[in-house]
């Protein structure tokens, strides 16, 4: 059983930078494609960034790309989430997800969900 915990969260200005990490257990990072979404009050849970498992490629959401980078470190079992330029608009809470399948934007093709890190985006 994969088991991912989010960290780094917090409240910062707009414009600041916040990097939100993943741990995970056993070598989830390595052998899955990884993750992370977000959900808002009242909105539905959104793709925000995801990474596969070699050779590492990406894929981003039109909202945060140029601003999000998502990265894996195979050796610590970690999976993070540099953000930078923030906008309120940003604020939601942050899930790492951890999924066998190729790259996805879609959260039904993660199996495995960490309990999620508040970000929140102040004016």
């Amino acid at each position: 059983q994969v088991q991912l915990v989010e960290s780094g969260g917090g409240l910062v200005q707009a414009g600041g930078s916040l990097r939100l990490s993943c741990a995970a257990s056993e070598r989830a990072i390595s052998s899955n494609t990884m993750g992370w979404f977000r959900q808002a009050p009242g909105k539905e849970r959104e793709f925000v960034a995801a990474i596969t498992r070699s050779p590492g490629s990406t894929d981003y959401a039109d909202s945060v790309k140029g601003r999000f980078i998502i990265s894996r470190d195979n050796v610590k079992n970690t999976l993070s989430l540099q953000m930078n330029s923030l906008k309120p608009e940003d604020t939601a809470v942050y899930y790492c997800a951890a999924g066998p399948f190729g790259i996805s934007r879609l959260n039904t093709r993660y199996n495995y969900w960490g309990q999620g890190t508040q970000v929140t985006v102040s004016s």
